[in-house]
């Protein structure tokens, strides 16, 4: 008789054993907590799978309960997925144990220094969610109760991981206060004799200063902190130290140091943490930001997509880490699919984006409006709290300004869009300089409203000369942005009458066409990066070499469609 598959496969005795205890729960409760961690974790799990997630959340706000929990750390990942689900349930978990942690450390106030020193320790492993300002304001505290080097050391760390909160929550110039108190640690520390390694205290100065638009200040930053790369030095702050310090060279036009620097970051984080850790989604992101800078698109689109596919492995739900892969995601899909007009996939990552594009598309006169409002609103909201983060003077506000631009543009509102994309031009040009790429993006959009809405040719034209020569000089002849440029001036000498240039700008833009044929070939973005790489230390001491070898001349972000 031949061989049949089982239509039933018993599960191992083990996965039984947790389904029993789950399903006597409310009898074993207490027992549950004397259990190794691990098989302790494993029951808490199957109450997540069950979906009995008010019970698991009665479980994880007790902070004896978590700490056993975050000790199973083979398991972290499967945390993160009950955790966030229990986020989304509405239980406010991450608050509930942050004040419980604050509580604690108020108790041990008047405990010896070994009590404090395992508070502490906990606060860091415990500081990974939306609450963690306040874990580690806690951890500072205790850290200040004690006026001894080892406790110096610990609040250098709490300053590092603090500085690192305040900067994804955009309190910059908390952060500021942050750096200044780490180094005031510091300079006790080498007073006495002793010196902290400064590489991750730099490289989030590093990354405070790039959100606000300081890139020179970032740049002279990172390489201090890239000076302070060491053999021993944690795997994860030399990966964070590459990537700000590559991101630093992106903007300022160093490509082939950041190609170096980013392709190391992510080849050490894939082959320390893994395939699958969010440490390895970080590089990608960044990955990804290089690779749209240097106009290579798909790749981007590529990497951008396989990060967003970890961070929704590990963290699952509606979470900052998930968003923020989605955004990315969905502004290079937004430049990669500009030409053809389908947005499908972009609208999938971040709808907001593409309304204004499917407004225009629409044949429908009363949805074309409403779309259009929709976009304003979230546009003129992104505006107000870009401001509120970054303030005025800063590329960020400056490109809500320019979206706000070509939003008014689509609505007819003429004036009002002439005076958006002239803020964003001016601006862009304080903060950048006169042949930076960003004012040339912005010139473009301007010249684009002068020579489609407002018949103002003579203007249009200087415009879009001034964007194409700025284009070609940064990014070669076959920038994938000198199209709009192109086909702007063959609909503006068409209007004109001068059809010896509408001819001569024909010929231009089938002749990058038949360029930007030749590049189009996708290879994998990762394909070089498995590659044998340097060794750290020859990566570093390289890009500190080149450094001695003259000025670098400041440059800003690169290729996009819109601002």
């Amino acid at each position: 008789m031949a061989a049949v598959e089982l239509e039933w496969i018993p599960e191992t005795l083990y996965n039984t054993a947790i389904s029993a205890v789950v399903d006597n729960y409310g009898r074993s409760r207490r027992d549950i907590r004397s259990l190794p961690e691990n098989i302790q974790f494993d029951v808490y799990y199957k109450l997540y799978q069950q979906g009995r997630l008010c019970q698991l959340g009665g479980e994880f706000c007790e902070l004896e309960v978590f700490a056993k929990v975050l000790r199973a750390s083979d398991k972290r990942h499967l945390l993160h997925h009950c955790f966030q689900a229990l986020m989304d349930h509405g239980v406010r978990v991450a608050s509930v144990l942050a004040s419980s942690f604050s509580r604690r450390c108020s108790y041990i106030a008047e405990s010896d220094a070994h009590v404090k020193e395992k508070a502490i320790q906990f606060g860091f492993v415990l500081g990974w969610y939306g609450d963690a300002e306040k874990v580690f304001l806690s951890c500072l505290q205790l850290c200040t109760l004690h006026n001894e080097v080892l406790h110096w050391y610990r609040a250098v760390e709490c300053c590092v991981r603090l500085l690192h909160v305040r900067n994804d929550n955009c309190k910059y110039h908390l952060g500021e206060e942050t750096f200044k108190l780490a180094q005031s640690y510091m300079d006790k520390l080498a007073k006495h004799g002793h010196q902290a390694n400064k590489a991750a205290l730099y490289g989030e100065l590093c990354a405070l200063l790039f959100a606000k638009s300081h890139y020179d200040e970032a740049y002279r930053w990172c390489i201090e902190a890239m000076k302070e790369i060491t053999p021993g030095l944690p795997v994860k702050v030399v990966v964070d130290v590459l990537r700000q310090a590559s991101k630093a060279c992106v903007v300022k036009r160093e490509f082939r140091k950041a190609e170096q620097l980013i392709k190391h970051a992510v080849f050490l984080a894939r082959e320390h943490f893994g395939h699958k850790h969010p440490k390895y989604s970080d590089t990608l992101l960044d990955y990804g930001f290089y690779l749209l800078n240097v106009d290579n698109i798909c790749q981007s689109v590529a990497i951008y997509q396989t990060a967003l596919d970890i961070r929704q492995s590990v963290f699952g739900g509606k979470n900052i880490h998930v968003a923020t892969a989605h955004e990315d995601l969905a502004y290079s899909s937004y430049v990669h699919q500009y030409s053809s007009g389908k947005f499908d996939n972009a609208l999938f990552h971040a709808e907001p984006l593409i309304l204004e594009e499917i407004a225009i598309d629409c044949h429908n006169k009363e949805t074309e409006e409403r779309l259009l409002q929709e976009a304003h609103d979230l546009h003129l909201s992104s505006l107000q709290l870009a401001k509120k983060a970054f303030g005025e003077f800063n590329v960020q506000t400056a490109k809500h300004y320019g979206n706000l631009g070509r939003l008014y543009q689509s609505m007819r509102k003429f004036k009002e869009a002439e005076e958006m994309h002239i803020k964003a031009i001016q601006i862009k040009e304080q903060l950048l300089g006169q042949e930076d790429y960003e004012v040339a993006l912005s010139v473009g959009h301007l010249a684009s409203l002068y020579n489609y809405d407002m018949n103002q040719y003579e203007d249009a034209e200087r415009l879009y000369l001034r964007s194409i020569a700025i284009g070609k000089k940064l990014f070669g002849e076959g920038y994938s942005g000198l199209e709009y440029d192109y086909r702007g001036l063959i609909k503006l000498y068409n209007s004109l009458g001068n059809y010896e240039k509408v001819f001569e700008y024909h010929n231009i833009l089938s002749n990058w066409n038949r360029l930007r044929d030749r590049q189009f070939a996708v290879a994998d973005a990762l394909e070089d990066v498995n590659t044998t790489p340097q060794q750290t230390q020859e990566v570093v001491q390289a890009f500190l070499l080149a450094q001695t070898l003259g000025p670098v001349r400041p440059q800003s972000l690169g290729p996009s469609v819109r601002d």
